[in-house]
């Protein structure tokens, strides 16, 4: 199943993949404008945008919208993430024409009228609400704000409620005609597509969109790293670890994605293995590595009652420290499966397909083919492993957030000098890369 893209002369990138023996089309509109494009004032409206574009446009009402899509049996729905932002639907190949159709029209004639966002300002406090009460949420929130200290890239995606309740409806147009021109924008579909028609209709349904816009660029990231720590009444402390990771670009983003597989990416990995089997510290441990197109952030999450938290933090560093000196085959074997697994499992689904095609095009410049990506994974061996675990958990400040009873957590000075004992990578002998890694 090959990719193919047209890129119009609008500068709108249109690319599908043809599924056989499929009969729904799943397609959208990924945008390369997140919440790190957002200026000053502008914080969280790029999520409201998300929202009030299913709020009437000057051909539909609100229901009207969506009872087009839902009258045929099909679903709509939208993200917004730090770097994209994406409106999307999946229908019956027949209905494809109706699916453009309504994609062009919530994205060119949206009306932002005053009641219905006055409204929808009232849904996201409610969101924004829920979230600072939900404390699995609010430390990750935490975390990024700790880790990237007054940067647009740690500020929450919802936004305060002090500007939210600022938004104006000339705000969000003015938002749209600085972001979001063709040059910066895909529209992706997989399914029963036929790439000729829909490139036809996406021509023909998008002529309003201009090809250049003066869209702001968001300054350069810079990982600080830092504490951040919130008494709560609560059963547990949430707790997150992390570190400064790796960018989308860079050598060490794939390396990043397996080390954190192998620390903590499912049952049998180190941390599940040493934290919640052998001691049953927490319910859950993971680690996660999360790619930015100019950083990175690595990082472990748990939870535990706070009389467990000396015992957990130890535990999760000398973890931390293993990663650095000791990693077997059978171990980096296993990790690779889960990332090769979850890589060709998720392109059988049209809907996760559609998505991954359009944030490599914005990401990278281009689909990137499965071979190409496996072939990064075959090429990691342990050394690699090693290395980049020693550079990862020293090279930076590490970022501490929890929230509920903190009062048994390690200090940042405790943290940064048991990090300082990587130094000493005991009896490992490590190599030079070599020119092909």
């Amino acid at each position: 199943m090959t990719v193919q893209t047209t890129v119009l002369a609008n500068g709108i990138t249109v690319a599908t993949q043809h599924f056989e023996h499929v009969e729904s089309i799943s397609l959208g509109m990924w945008v390369k404008a997140g919440s790190r494009n957002e200026l000053v004032d502008e914080h969280g409206i790029a999520h409201l945008l998300e929202h009030m574009a299913f709020k009437g446009t000057t051909n539909r009402s609100a229901q009207k919208l969506v009872e087009s899509v839902e009258n045929v049996g099909g679903d709509i729905n939208a993200a917004t993430s730090v770097e994209t932002t994406s409106f999307y639907l999946r229908m019956l190949k027949e209905d494809t024409e109706l699916g453009v159709d309504i994609l062009a029209d919530i994205l060119q004639n949206s009306k932002f009228d005053e009641d219905e966002l006055a409204r929808e300002k009232h849904v996201i406090l409610q969101e924004l609400g829920a979230a600072n009460d939900t404390p699995d949420d609010c430390v990750f929130d935490r975390f990024t704000e700790a880790a990237y200290r007054h940067q647009t890239l740690g500020r929450s995606i919802l936004g305060t409620r002090a500007t939210l309740k600022s938004f104006t409806p000339d705000m969000i147009r003015g938002y749209i005609d600085r972001e979001y021109s063709g040059e910066r924008m895909v529209f992706a579909a997989t399914g029963a597509v036929d790439h000729d028609n829909i490139v036809k209709l996406v021509e023909s349904r998008f002529s309003s969109v201009q090809k250049s816009a003066k869209y702001s660029t968001s300054p350069v990231a810079h990982y600080v790293g830092g504490d951040y720590r919130e008494p709560r009444a609560l059963e547990d402390t949430q707790l997150v670890l992390g570190f400064e990771g790796r960018a989308y670009h860079v050598r060490d983003y794939y390396a990043s994605q397996v080390l954190a597989m192998l620390l903590g990416g499912g049952m049998s990995s180190r941390l599940f293995q040493e934290v919640r089997e052998k001691r049953g510290l927490c319910y859950s441990i993971y680690a996660f590595h999360w790619g930015f197109s100019d950083t990175g952030i690595f990082g472990v999450h748990a939870a535990t009652e706070p009389g467990d938290l000396p015992e957990l933090v130890e535990i999760i560093l000398r973890e931390l420290k293993r990663a650095s000196q000791d990693i077997s085959e059978v171990e980096l074997h296993r990790a690779r499966a889960q990332f090769r697994a979850s890589l060709l499992m998720s392109g059988e689904s049209a809907p996760a397909r559609a998505g991954q095609i359009a944030r490599q095009i914005l990401l990278f410049g281009r689909p990137i083919p499965n071979s190409e990506l496996l072939s990064r994974l075959d090429n990691l061996d342990t050394w690699r492993i090693n290395d980049l675990a020693q550079r990862l958990f020293t090279a930076s400040k590490p970022t501490v957030s929890a929230v509920g009873p903190v009062d048994n957590l390690l200090d940042m000075r405790e943290i940064t000098e048991k990090l300082a004992q990587f130094g000493d990578k005991g009896t490992v002998h490590h190599r030079a890369p070599s020119a092909a890694e």
